[in-house]
């Protein structure tokens, strides 16, 4: 693949720093998604601690020309949701939070679920198998296996628990820009597909549908939701491969004792 960027260690360490700030984000999101809150407010805060605070940059704001710098997907909305100042948080409702920043000139991509008061069973329960079926495919990675392999993984993982895996829309090689090679599939065979390299560096971000996996988009050109309006969940880590295996630049701090506990594949 002509335009495969394999990154070296001095890349690999800004990105990591790219990642961790990203983390530093949501930590402090963390206490500032709840009931009542705006979208746009919550579009807000993160801009000014980006920029004041972290002395980065929102890098989706103005990327193909999208004004803010997150998107908000809130219940049946399966990516690419618009902060609005009239879209108020309620006790009830799932809402992912997709972030990207930008640091000496690499950029970090990660995404979490948020559960807004008091959430349903089956809810939870798609939030849940979401960000399981995400771990699963991180786990496929290590040098020698392939992009075949990670979204086996992961389709695997969600269609066991009856959900369905969206198609239309998939992770990304990253780096200096947000989008590069490879496409990284949520659904594929095992041993098929690229190859993974020491180097790599890409996104992965499932989008698990309560029912089915047919998406349509809205009239403002962005928000993608579900057909049958049932709901949506979504979980996003930006990626390394490594000698060892992986190494998951956006790690949050609660994550660890999960990674820990998990097996690979």
């Amino acid at each position: 693949m002509a335009n495969l960027h394999i990154k070296n260690a001095e890349e690999l360490a800004l990105m990591r720093e790219s990642g961790r700030l990203l983390a530093s984000v949501f930590r402090y999101l963390d206490g500032q998604v709840s009931d009542g809150i705006s979208t746009m407010a919550i579009n807000d805060l993160v801009e000014t601690f980006i920029v004041d605070e972290l002395g980065a940059r929102p890098a989706s704001k103005g990327q193909y020309g999208y004004p803010y710098v997150l998107n908000t997907s809130l219940n049946n909305v399966v990516c690419h949701g618009m902060p609005s100042p009239t879209q108020i948080l309620q006790s009830g409702d799932i809402v992912n939070v997709d972030i990207t920043l930008e640091h000496q000139g690499f950029i970090a991509d990660s995404s979490k679920m948020y559960l807004v008061g008091e959430v349903s069973p089956h809810a939870r329960y798609l939030v849940e198998k979401t960000y399981q079926s995400l771990w699963a495919g991180i786990k496929a990675v290590r040098p020698g296996a392939t992009l075949g392999d990670i979204g086996a993984a992961i389709q695997l993982s969600a269609e066991r628990h009856g959900f369905s895996v969206v198609r239309d829309y998939c992770g990304h090689g990253i780096g200096r820009e947000m989008h590069e090679e490879p496409q990284v599939l949520h659904v594929g065979e095992p041993g098929r597909g690229l190859v993974l390299r020491e180097g790599m560096t890409f996104t992965i971000e499932p989008m698990i549908n309560q029912g089915r996996a047919k998406v349509k988009t809205r009239k403002d050109g962005w928000t993608v939701v579900t057909a049958d309006k049932k709901l949506s969940a979504q979980w996003e880590h930006t990626i390394a491969v490594t000698a060892a295996g992986y190494e998951v630049f956006t790690l949050r701090e609660e994550e660890v004792p999960y990674t820990c506990l998990s097996t690979r594949g």
